[in-house]
């Protein structure tokens, strides 16, 4: 991992934190490098740009806080187990059953709008 100086002085890290708003004002704190793992995510938060987003480390996300904490429970299980070779076991249904049915299709419009890749396991 790489470690780039701010103007401020301060060293920021892949590993440091950042913030997801969602629209109904809820803030969840989820590492960069899991956040990294949506690609909308990633280019909001890319240091080589110039958002607001990745100056602040909060990101605004259009869904409510129920589908941005299931989106968030997603990235850090993608996180966990991405690297799992291929005889290791992942138990796939430790996400699903935390997805409740009632959320299932607007957690897809999300996974879709945050370019994830959540319609493996649902």
């Amino acid at each position: 991992m790489s470690n780039e100086t701010q103007p401020s002085g301060q060293t920021k890290k892949n590993d440091d934190w950042v913030k997801l708003v969602s629209s109904d004002g809820y803030s969840f704190l989820v590492k960069r490098s899991v956040a990294m793992i949506s690609g909308t995510l990633r280019t909001m938060l890319s240091t080589d740009s110039t958002f607001r987003e990745a100056r602040a480390s909060t990101c605004p996300i259009s869904e409510r806080a129920v589908l941005v904490e299931k989106v968030c429970e997603y990235m850090t299980f993608k996180a966990q187990y991405e690297n799992a070779g291929p005889k290791e076991e992942i138990p796939l249904h430790e996400f699903t059953e935390r997805l409740p049915p009632e959320v299932a299709l607007e957690l897809l419009l999300a996974a879709d709008y945050l370019e994830g890749d959540v319609y493996d396991y649902i």
